[in-house]
């Protein structure tokens, strides 16, 4: 197989320039230009010679030539169609790519794991543009697709909120769910100046090891992150306030001040003060109340 050939600026210019390749904003556009980040990347992921790999928005291919050469086969899911040319230029001669022109949410991950992998758990690996990267990690996870481990380059900010803990200012419901979900560790973190056009923040590379079991055990998961929703969408108030205000939730008063009482917690805490082996406790009390 032939070595990568991008992963630098200049033979990322030229394939841009041969292709006179605008960059769309709408598809939050910023292609890597460091090499050292993507053999981290690989790295991180654990890609072995037995792993399929679902990799998201590969853009011009440059992490895909290295995921190919790691790995058994690399399933590379792209939005935008003026990048299809592009691709298959340059992943000629790696010939365990298939490439997929799709919106990822729109992809049925589940049937692409048992047509591609005979049903085994994929690895995912992504560049993610940064307005979408909440929705597509969210999605994986809560359509229990087979997944082993998802390794993906996103905003500094979403990063160190996926893997805070209560208490930070960036402590909320994204780090409930994926904690819930995974283990996440931050990798590496990586300047503007490796991506090509630079994008105006940091970013980070995180990886999330799917729990093959839950960490806490939920009576309702959809109930619990109803919960946790209603916790945080209105931070200053009081988790009883929270809670008496959501419209997902129709609980009484009364109902509501007896699970919080349970927790053992006063009547004046927040929900950025729980645990998420707290929220399960208060979401079971509440399920509880309706059985």
């Amino acid at each position: 197989m032939k070595e990568p050939t991008l992963g630098n600026p200049q033979n990322t210019i030229a394939v841009l320039q041969k292709y006179n390749f605008v960059f769309q904003k709408k598809f939050g556009q910023n292609f890597l230009i460091d090499t050292h980040v993507l053999d981290k990347i690989i790295r991180a992921a654990e890609i072995g010679k037995d792993d399929c790999v679902l990799e998201i928005g590969p853009g011009i291919g440059t992490m895909t030539q290295y995921l190919a050469c790691a790995a058994k086969k690399v399933i590379a899911v792209e939005i935008d169609k003026a990048l299809i040319p592009i691709l298959n230029d340059t992943l000629d001669g790696y010939d365990n790519v298939k490439i997929i022109n799709e919106d990822v949410l729109k992809v049925d991950i589940a049937k692409l794991a048992e047509e591609e992998n005979d049903g085994k758990p994929l690895k995912v690996v992504a560049n993610l543009p940064y307005y979408i990267t909440t929705p597509i990690i969210m999605g994986l996870f809560e359509n229990h697709v087979p997944l082993q481990s998802i390794t993906v380059m996103v905003q500094k900010e979403v990063a160190d909120r996926m893997q805070t803990g209560p208490g930070s200012k960036d402590y909320g419901a994204l780090s409930l769910a994926v904690q819930y979900y995974a283990k996440p560790y931050i990798v590496a973190n990586v300047p503007p100046n490796c991506f090509m056009p630079r994008p105006k923040v940091g970013s980070a590379v995180i990886r999330l090891e799917r729990y093959e079991d839950a960490p806490v055990y939920v009576e309702d998961e959809k109930l619990m992150f109803r919960v946790i929703r209603a916790s945080f969408n209105q931070r200053r108030k009081t988790l009883a306030n929270g809670l008496k205000n959501s419209a997902e939730l129709d609980f009484t008063k009364e109902e509501i001040e007896e699970a919080i009482a349970r927790l053992g917690k006063g009547a004046s805490v927040r929900g950025e003060a729980l645990t998420l082996e707290e929220f399960a406790n208060l979401s079971n009390a509440l399920y509880n109340t309706r059985k």
